[in-house]
């Protein structure tokens, strides 16, 4: 099984869950710019929490044999910030690079008309730039959020198409379906989305347009839900085709609207590598007897 999570943000992972991602059938991921969880305070915290996604964790992931793509904004919370709303121009200058895929997570948390404000800068941000857009549905009123997003987009120079709505469920999925957009789920523990409901999603919607990511991030998340979906789905009955359909095809499809994702194929590391002098490896390796 290849698996290919659309939505992961490895910063706050380690080593060991690249290593687990690996096994479990990893071979590509995309991780969104986020809200870390402390708010900045400076745009150029952004500047270098940027330069990390493009340098840094690429390299990391591919000691493990994994592709590593990002996606670059100013995340809905803190658009309401105002210490970081300057990050809106200093973006154009991040959207030129290669491993760029998308302009994401914009949308919306709670609503806000500072909100509205950065959506609408950062869709036609995409639309100027070429790329497709991640847009983060509120975890709160979500079908009022929903329909508050598809309004903006539809009033943008991007076109549905060419947006992925994130975080859907089942009270979301229908009018998401029916705008034209590509559906994404985020697959958690205890909150969002869990197996057993995607594989019911799956089973009436069908895997058309569909990503499943597991989100994993600094809080409760599990890296290794892509493939209990997929595990999922086929004990649920479903081939194996529509199963690489929904964790490789399909994230291939919309992150290929780029024109940037390039090769995934990431070849073994064959000895010592280091990014900007350092390495992911600490100290030096342990001999026979130590």
């Amino acid at each position: 099984m290849r698996i290919f999570d659309p939505h992961i943000h490895m910063t706050s992972r380690t080593t060991d869950d690249y290593q687990a991602m690996y096994d479990a059938g990893v071979r590509a991921l995309v991780e969104p710019a986020f809200w870390l969880g402390q708010p900045r305070t400076s745009p150029e915290s952004f500047r270098d929490y940027f330069d990390a996604l493009l340098g840094w964790e690429p390299f990391r992931a591919a000691q493990y044999g994994i592709a590593h793509r990002c996606t670059l904004a100013l995340n809905p919370k803190e658009a309401n910030d105002p210490r970081c709303t300057p990050v809106l121009d200093l973006l154009p200058r991040y959207l030129l690079k290669d491993n760029v895929v998308a302009v994401g997570e914009i949308g919306y948390d709670s609503m806000t008309p500072a909100e509205d404000a950065a959506l609408t800068a950062q869709l036609q941000l995409a639309a100027d730039h070429g790329l497709p857009a991640m847009v983060h549905t509120p975890h709160r009123d979500k079908l009022s959020g929903l329909r508050r997003t598809l309004d903006v987009v539809r009033e943008s120079a991007l076109d549905v198409e060419r947006v992925l709505i994130d975080h859907l469920n089942e009270t979301t999925v229908k009018e998401a379906k029916d705008s034209g957009a590509w559906l994404g789920f985020s697959i958690y523990p205890d909150t969002k989305m869990d197996e057993e409901r995607m594989v019911a999603v799956l089973t009436e919607y069908g895997p058309e347009k569909v990503l499943v990511n597991s989100a994993a991030d600094w809080g409760k998340s599990d890296p290794l839900k892509t493939r209990a979906v997929g595990d999922a789905l086929l004990a649920a009955g479903f081939d194996e085709d529509a199963v690489d359909q929904v964790l490789w095809r399909n994230p291939v499809a919309f992150y290929g609207l780029s024109g940037r994702l390039g090769d995934l194929t990431v070849p073994a590391p064959t000895g010592p590598a280091e990014h900007e002098g350092n390495s992911i490896q600490r100290g030096a390796p342990r001999t026979a007897g130590e």
